[in-house]
């Protein structure tokens, strides 16, 4: 390990063979820190926090702070973080409440760019882009390879499906659809992700059934249920399609539309 003197570590915290830790960091009670993982200068991981193998940690970073809701009574919550994920200065993530799954957890190789908030009882999947300043309030569940872009603040509960896009300075109160692409104040749907789906070598038969359930659900006269139903007996059957037809279903915001 290579801990900087300046750096300030609780007797009970665990860092793995290979941990760094920068100048005038503090690193908490039960804290545990995974092979290889580099804290930058500056940072404070507060107590109860979990951080896996290979993650780079900038300068100026707040993990594990309590959380901003004033229901929150000091319960012995965590931050569970996985592997080889960067997170970029500034960048704050809360505990939990002890509501609902009680933790705040991220995933694997997501990039938080600078100034990203992920506020209490949030879970981040893997290869998600959080663009500068990108912000989400607590409760959001976000699955994997969405992109947030920069100055875009989330809703509280809101869900972001696998494979979408958020445009730039949007503000999203709704459930954002899977493999879509949704920008604006408030965020409207402007179509499937293709770009990002074609980068990600979806085949050209699972991006037509996609498109094929995109213009049931969202272009025709049809009430959502019904519309729903449709897209479900008439596009070919694949995973991809099923999940964006579920996701939808099981809404409890409602969906951008």
């Amino acid at each position: 390990m290579k801990i900087h003197p300046t750096a300030i570590i609780a007797s009970d915290a665990q860092l793995a063979e290979g941990v760094e830790v920068g100048p005038y960091s503090i690193i908490g009670a039960d804290v545990k820190i995974g092979e290889n993982t580099i804290i930058g200068p500056h940072t404070v991981i507060d107590n109860y926090t979990h951080i896996g193998e290979g993650c780079h940690i900038f300068q100026f970073c707040s993990i594990g702070a309590p959380p901003q809701d004033l229901k929150f009574g000091g319960e012995k919550t965590r931050v569970i973080i996985g592997n080889f994920n960067t997170i970029r200065e500034f960048v704050t993530i809360h505990r939990a409440t002890t509501a609902d799954i009680g933790v705040t957890i991220i995933g694997d190789y997501n990039l938080l760019m600078a100034y990203c908030h992920v506020a209490h009882n949030c879970k981040l999947g893997n290869r998600i882009i959080m663009s500068n300043a990108a912000t989400l309030a607590g409760h959001i569940h976000i699955e994997d390879y969405a992109i947030i872009s920069g100055l875009t603040g989330i809703h509280q509960f809101c869900r972001l499906g696998a494979h979408c896009m958020i445009g730039g300075a949007s503000a999203v109160v709704k459930d954002v659809p899977p493999y879509s692409i949704v920008q604006g104040n408030h965020a409207k749907l402007f179509g499937l992700n293709l770009i990002g789906l074609k980068r990600r070598d979806f085949s050209e038969k699972t991006i037509k059934a996609l498109k094929d359930a995109y213009r049931i659900i969202f272009r025709s006269d049809l009430l959502l249920e019904a519309a729903l139903k449709k897209a479900q007996d008439e596009v070919e059957d694949c995973p991809e399609v099923q999940h964006f037809i579920q996701f939808i279903k099981e809404s409890e915001r409602g969906v951008c539309r």
